[in-house]
């Protein structure tokens, strides 16, 4: 699937007015346990994530995946990567952590974060 630049800045406008508006999420349930321990590895808490969120742009886009889950394969997922200065919970040091963080705008314009974790391996940027 081809994207402009400003096709990412509209879909990131709306997902920041959802969040803006606490009209958003962050999966916290047992298929998200990377999102948990993010939240119990380092100082975050609901202000820090959504400020990381709202911090986001056009040049963090990584990709596009379709939703695989039955039912809801015509709802589009995207996917961004964030270097963010984070507290280690259990120490003293400061350290640069790249996020992973996908989500599913629905079309009610409520935003769920799928994932909002340490990335596992590291992103391709497509405008980098």
């Amino acid at each position: 699937m081809k994207v402009g630049v400003k096709d990412i800045e509209a879909y990131l406008s709306e997902v920041k007015k959802a969040v803006e508006n606490n009209r958003y999420r962050i999966d916290r349930n047992s298929k998200r346990q990377g999102n948990i321990n993010l939240f119990l590895d380092y100082v975050v808490d609901e202000i820090k994530a959504k400020d990381i969120i709202l911090s986001l742009t056009a040049m963090d886009f990584s990709e596009i995946l379709p939703n695989k889950h039955k039912g809801y394969e015509h709802e589009k997922l995207y996917v961004f990567g964030k270097d963010v200065l984070l507290l280690e919970r259990n120490g003293t040091e400061e350290k640069i952590v790249s996020l992973y963080i996908k989500f599913n705008k629905l079309e009610n314009c409520f935003v769920i974060v799928i994932s909002f974790h340490e990335q596992k391996y590291p992103l391709t940027y497509y405008f980098k």
